[in-house]
């Protein structure tokens, strides 16, 4: 049985029904309801979801709507947003087409006549009392004028199909008489009924006149008094969304706090809550995987103290409560204390004696050609297969081990603080500072060579000097030294384990960083967070940074816990958000951390602190009374041009720059590195190629060495054969991962071309 054909839908008919929409390559297809309103195309993964949860909206106003074969077709408004669809026929795919055309034909003709509304309109201003009742009945007149209008060209065009029949009818009977007597009675029918359709047709005309000119006149009024109603349902609905916020903060304060002072009352603590929402989210982005991570309810409220906490004086702070475990004399001089930190100007004599390139040459967009690739590695063992430096950036792991120490000032300050408290602030934000040149380098550096070393003196510009080796090959593994005029020392040794889990592979650093303080003595002591590279197989790469660290000051027990919060969908939060608590060794809290790994920290005086109930998972919660936040850390704008330039930092542009007087083994002097940041890839390709199978047969020299040297000839023979064997083994599955990936790679990509 066929289906009923609907009404062809209006401009402005709301038109609904279910279609299949492309996700990405693993889901394919997926069924959603899609709702057709206003000039807005939007789309739900349920009916039930229409109320509360919108996947997707495109505006038709500026959308390219183009028909792919029988059922699919595609919406996109110039690369932002782009729709892959499928209708369950043809037949449905044509009703779609054609409802999307109208509402995109309406959509722009009202987006025009907006434009041209303006001021050239008089407004007409209501009389007082009686404004809104001469609006309403003006718009009903009018509304009834046009009705009867409409009705007078419906009238119309019935006698127009009427006559037109007729008319066809009798110049069917005129053709098929040859001749005699009739001819004259069928000619004189044949002209009346031609009078006929002229005169209704004539009346059409004038009644299709009538209501164009009255359509017109009124246009623009309405034009107008519709703007005036959106822009107050605006307003309307940003303070709803204000009063929701402020409401959701005061119930989280009331949830978390058992008994909060009078000032908590005040509305305007919701502003403070800093939750950014996600508006036009979609189910499924082509660009981007994200990480499951379910929010984690908070360990910890701040709210802003008493402003009595403001103005105390030295005698009377000691009130507080015992819970904060500190006296007024510790909270004033630190906060004098951070805040001549905060201020004070960078010394004189730490200006730059050379002048640094600012620059670097422009990546090459060279084609990456996969199955060229796949073609060349088809014959050749797994452990010899080189892979190309257009995964790589022009600097080496132990450069990237150096770029810690682009925001080294934090360590200088630390080092002239007199309070353990104070100084934890500013490790656990050079901790977090580290992360921050991450974010957009979705570049893999070089593997050092085994002795390889790099060598970074600032001592003249800025009064330090770091060190880094390349200490072990397999596995790999470095090490990091740095020493400072200012009076503290830092190293690090680093190695790295990886997981591939399909949608993202996870990155985890292996070993510990140390800092040390001459003056205070104060040993520091933490680990890296864990880092998430997405979208490995599929989509536009991007990195997260999660998980936890704990800042130990040995001496004194202090102890600053930092969570890095992991990219969610449904978290409320900012994205890429870090918070802290320093506390010491009695594990009384002091300080309140809070930020972004990739943008900037805070840091927040606890005056005072109170367990709060249980929250959502019976966690119990605490509300810290805190002062005014100041920030200690905000990350340096990248230089002009830094998208061509792999996103470098202005230190990272200067790792790579030649010098004079460093070692042999200096990663500035890897001719494969130089190469491909002059942008002579294929060159360093080679190059490449040459120095890893150099490194191989070096280590397989050394191990058969090492073997000759511990047993006897049979012994070593067979244990020679066995060692090379796991060598192989190990570079095999490396390389078997690698060329999957890129298999995989270029897969998705003819098929995105298809």
């Amino acid at each position: 049985m066929s289906e009923s054909k609907p009404p062809t839908p209006t401009p402005g008919d709301t038109y609904k029904g279910w279609l299949f929409k492309w996700t990405n390559y693993i889901k394919g297809y997926q069924r959603r309801w899609f709702v057709l309103s206003n000039g807005l195309l939007s789309y739900y993964r349920t009916q039930a979801e229409m109320g509360h949860t919108c996947r997707g909206t495109i505006n038709l106003a500026t959308a390219n709507i183009a028909v792919e074969d029988s059922c699919s077709f595609v919406i996109s408004n110039g690369g932002a947003q782009t729709y892959h669809l499928k209708a369950s026929s043809e037949v449905e795919r044509q009703r779609w087409i054609t409802a999307l055309e109208l509402a995109k034909a309406k959509a722009v003709r009202m987006q025009a006549e907006s434009d041209d509304s303006g001021d050239d309109c008089p407004s007409v201003p209501p009389t007082s009392g009686q404004g809104g009742g001469c609006r309403n009945s003006e718009v009903q007149s009018t509304l009834r004028t046009m009705t009867s209008k409409v009705e007078d060209l419906s009238t119309c065009n019935d006698l127009i199909v009427k006559h037109g029949s007729a008319l066809q009818r009798s110049l069917s009977e005129l053709e098929g008489i040859r001749g005699g007597g009739d001819m004259g009675d069928k000619i004189r029918q044949v002209t009346e009924r031609a009078t006929l359709f002229r005169i209704t047709s004539n009346a059409m005309i004038n009644a299709c006149r009538d209501f164009l000119s009255l359509a017109q006149n009124h246009n623009k009024r309405w034009q107008k008094a519709l703007q005036t109603e959106r822009d107050q349902r605006i307003r309307l609905e940003e303070t709803l969304e204000q009063l929701a916020k402020q409401h959701n903060h005061l119930e989280r304060a009331f949830r978390g706090a058992t008994v909060l002072p009078p000032s908590f009352s005040n509305p305007a603590l919701g502003n403070k809550t800093g939750v950014s929402g996600k508006g036009d989210a979609s189910d499924e982005d082509d660009d981007n995987e994200f990480f499951d991570a379910m929010e984690d309810p908070a360990e910890f409220i701040t709210v802003p103290a008493d402003p009595k906490y403001h103005r105390r004086s030295g005698s009377n702070v000691s009130g507080l409560s015992s819970e904060t475990g500190m006296d007024d004399q510790s909270v004033n001089f630190d906060e004098q204390s951070l805040a001549s930190n905060l201020e004070s100007p960078q010394p004189l004599e730490l200006e730059p004696v050379r002048q640094r390139r600012t620059r670097i040459p422009d990546k090459p967009n060279y084609y990456l050609n996969l199955w060229s690739i796949m073609k060349n590695c088809i014959g050749k063992e797994l452990s010899k297969i080189p892979m190309p430096v257009n995964f790589n950036e022009p600097i080496s792991m132990l450069q990237r081990l150096s770029e810690d120490l682009e925001y080294y000032e934090l360590l200088d300050k630390a080092a002239k603080c007199q309070s353990s408290l104070e100084q934890m602030c500013y490790v656990a934000a050079f901790t977090v500072s580290s992360y921050s040149t991450t974010v957009h380098r979705t570049g893999k550096p070089f593997n050092p060579l085994l002795g390889e070393t790099f060598e970074l003196d600032r001592q003249k510009e800025c009064g330090y000097r770091s060190l880094c080796e390349q200490v072990s090959h397999h596995p790999p593994a470095a090490a990091h030294h740095a020493m400072s005029e200012k009076g503290w020392s830092l190293r690090q040794e680093i190695t790295l384990a990886s997981k591939f889990r399909g949608k993202y592979l996870s990155i985890m650093p292996l070993g510990s960083i140390q800092c040390i303080f001459e003056k205070t003595n104060n040993h520091y002591s933490w680990k890296k967070v864990t880092t998430t590279v997405h979208n490995i197989i599929v989509g536009k790469l991007w990195i997260d940074q999660s998980g936890e660290i704990d800042v130990v000051n040995h001496r004194t027990g202090d102890r600053c816990h930092l969570k890095f919060a992991p990219y969610s969908y449904f978290s409320r939060d900012v994205p890429r958000k870090v918070t802290g608590v320093v506390t010491d060794q009695e594990g009384k809290a002091h300080y309140v951390l809070s930020g972004t790994w990739d943008e900037k920290m805070e840091f927040s005086r606890i005056m005072q602190s109170s367990k709060g109930e249980n929250g959502t998972e019976g966690k119990q919660r605490t509300v810290y009374q805190t002062l005014k936040a100041k920030e200690i850390w905000r990350k340096n704008p990248l230089p002009d041009g830094a998208e061509n330039m792999y996103y470098f930092s202005s230190l990272a542009l200067t790792l790579n720059e030649p010098e004079e007087g460093v070692a042999p083994t200096d990663s500035r002097r890897r001719p494969d590195q130089r190469l491909m940041e002059d942008g002579r890839w294929d060159e360093a390709n080679a190059e490449k190629q040459r120095l890893e199978e150099k490194q191989r047969i070096a280590r397989r020299e050394r191990e058969r060495e090492a073997v000759k040297a511990a047993s006897s000839p049979e012994e070593a023979d067979a244990q020679e054969t066995g060692t090379e064997a796991t060598e192989v083994s190990d570079e095999s599955k490396y390389h078997s991962f690698t060329l999957s990936v890129l298999f995989n790679s270029a897969v998705c990509g003819i098929l995105t071309k298809q």
